[in-house]
């Protein structure tokens, strides 16, 4: 290396090792070697990964230092170790959705956000677990091992991008890919201390689509999310969902915390249905709010918008959809589901069709609550989970298949609105758990939601240091 370096190489930022290729102060051979390394003392401790396969990262990295010391180099990725959600298709890799239920089938194509990375000359170091089906906001899965939190080992990470939340907290190289419908990205980010950006309905292609579901960046950094924008946001046909391709500059998401003087913000502190917002997770979220009015910001109380019944009307439209996935199994591969996710499917089973339709309609007048009450405000920020991580062996905070999305009241509507929103760290618990702070901004504005993201990133009180592999002594954890 023609340079030194503070930090470790599977630690540096996408920026930075592309910056290091070009200079040639090391390559994406001893990069991968780097994240590999890293991954050996973590992995039997946090169960992140799924289809780990050392020698073929290696030679993708092989392939990438052939690039560049031609001149060749493919992109924006070439080289960069990323890791992708079991339930994005990678060609040739089954995609078991987290769940023992499903046929292990070769997948003929990538879906389109591997597809980015993959012509990109990204390194895919391995995919990352999921629970089944991606119906739970934790890490236990009827197929994967049980994913832990790096920064408590006995808590989840979240899900259902919990493999990638833990994955990024971890350290394991800069940039890694999840999925959200309800909070699945957002929600993991928040437990784990890491960033996220939940993107415009359609502003990042994936395949298939489905009413409210984005794929988006995790990672330690607004930088590393923006700088993977650049990739993931190239249209893509198979999504009939797909935004219109836009040329967002994404590299002007550091604005410095300029941005925020004279924004409208507003300062959501009750969700309006499910669980109460503990006091540690208020706290840190109302001091946040003080950074945005020290900053400039002019910050309003919102009242809730939300209610049970729509919270209520998505989870059993969802229950619905579950219930009739699962009876199309054949008897032995529905047995196979977790019993948690088999409860709350099957509860669904007297629902008349007036009752379905229902529960459907209140996904819009979700999305039209939302909408209105954020009209008023340039961006609102609030809690991302009205609770910390939770024990890592609970399928959900309330542990109840009949009371199971109380903690995404904050999170969904934005799903169902098709607003960007993004999670940041904000504080910790007495215990040293993170507290992640959602901010929302108005369809289609992506970047300005990094940009208010980055600028509290620089304003923020000093962050804790990222957790470090625990000793041996902690292995029975397995």
């Amino acid at each position: 290396m023609s340079q030194q370096y503070t930090q470790a190489l599977h630690e540096l930022s996408a920026a930075d090792l592309i910056a290091g290729y070009r200079r040639r102060d090391f390559s994406p051979v001893e990069v991968t070697q780097s994240v590999l390394g890293h991954i050996e003392r973590w992995e039997h401790h946090i169960h992140a990964l799924y289809l780990l396969r050392p020698e073929l990262a290696l030679e993708q990295a092989r392939a990438s230092e052939a690039r560049w010391q031609a001149g060749t180099q493919l992109g924006l990725l070439d080289g960069v170790p990323v890791t992708i959600k079991d339930n994005i298709a990678t060609r040739g890799d089954p995609t078991p959705l987290g769940t023992a239920a499903v046929d292990l089938v070769p997948a003929a194509a990538d879906a389109p956000p591997a597809a980015r990375v993959r012509e990109s000359g990204g390194v895919i170091i391995a995919k990352t677990t999921m629970p089944d089906y991606g119906m739970l906001s934790s890490g236990l899965s009827s197929f994967h091992k049980l994913a832990r939190n790096p920064w408590d080992l006995r808590c989840t990470p979240g899900g259902s991008s919990a493999g990638a939340s833990a994955a990024a907290a971890a350290g394991y190289g800069p940039l890694h890919i999840g999925t959200d419908i309800g909070g699945s990205l957002r929600l993991p980010a928040g437990w784990c201390g890491i960033f996220t950006l939940k993107p415009s309905l359609g502003r990042i292609p994936i395949d298939p689509p489905y009413m409210g579901r984005a794929a988006g960046p995790m990672t330690r950094s607004v930088a590393d999310s923006a700088w993977f924008m650049q990739v993931l946001s190239q249209p893509d046909a198979r999504d009939s969902m797909n935004l219109p391709y836009q040329d967002i500059a994404w590299s002007d998401f550091d604005q410095g915390a300029e941005k925020l003087k004279g924004l409208r913000i507003g300062l959501l502190l009750e969700a309006g249905c499910g669980l109460t917002v503990e006091p540690e997770v208020r706290a840190a979220v109302e001091h946040a709010a003080r950074l945005f009015e020290r900053a400039g910001a002019v910050v309003a109380p919102m009242k809730p918008f939300m209610s049970q019944a729509m919270l209520d009307g998505m989870d059993h439209f969802w229950r619905m959809r579950s219930h009739i996935d699962m009876n199309a199994l054949p008897a032995h591969k529905k047995a196979a589901v977790l019993p948690y996710i088999q409860h709350w499917g099957d509860s669904a089973v007297g629902m008349s069709g007036e009752a379905v339709f229902k529960a459907f309609s209140q996904f819009h007048a979700t999305r039209v609550a939302t909408v209105t009450a954020c009209n008023a405000f340039d961006y609102v920020i609030s809690p991302t989970s009205p609770v910390p991580a939770f024990a890592a062996e609970l399928p959900s905070p309330t542990n109840d298949p009949l009371r199971p999305l109380e903690h995404i009241g904050f999170t969904v509507p934005f799903n169902m609105s098709e607003q960007p929103a993004s999670s940041i760290n904000c504080g910790y618990t007495r215990s040293g758990l993170p507290i992640g702070l959602q901010i929302a901004g108005k369809r289609f504005d992506d970047l300005g939601v990094l940009q208010v993201s980055r600028a509290f990133e620089l304003i923020r009180d000093a962050q804790h240091p990222w957790p470090e592999p625990p000793s041996e002594v902690l292995r029975h954890l397995d």
